[in-house]
């Protein structure tokens, strides 16, 4: 698996499994550490998925490898203290989203919004609350 899909077509991997999504997700809006990681993925879930240092770490290395994240320099200032006590922070490896991964992440999100049109349509998963259809005011 040690070759990068850096280019091709992100659908070929879908679907995703739920930790490769959650990670892609935490690494959507910025990068972060694999600590960071998986604390943004606990909390935004409820605390229904944590992921162990196995779990993440080995989905990180397999990320890399495929070419959906690397590893970056991290932030250029000081990132408030995380409860860990700073100690590490030097050897702490950052992750980012690359090109690739943000075109997988987004086939993904457009293959689940697919799913969730078609129970809607067929009446079994409710409308969002709120949510208006185009001609609705």
């Amino acid at each position: 698996m040690g070759q990068k899909h850096t280019g091709g077509d992100p659908e070929g991997l879908l679907p995703l499994t739920p930790v490769t999504l959650n990670i892609l997700l935490a690494l959507a809006d910025e990068e972060r550490h694999g600590y960071g990681i998986g604390v943004e993925v606990r909390e935004r879930t409820g605390g229904k998925m944590r992921l162990g240092p196995g779990t993440l770490y080995g989905s990180l290395k397999r990320m890399v490898d495929g070419g959906l994240v690397e590893e970056s320099e991290g932030p250029d200032e000081e990132e408030p203290d995380d409860g860990r006590g700073g100690y590490d922070a030097g050897r702490r490896r950052y992750y980012r989203l690359t090109g690739f991964g943000e075109r997988v992440l987004a086939a993904e999100l457009g293959r689940l919004e697919g799913v969730v049109r078609t129970a809607q349509a067929k009446g079994y998963f409710p409308p969002q609350r709120g949510a208006s259809s185009p001609g609705e005011a």
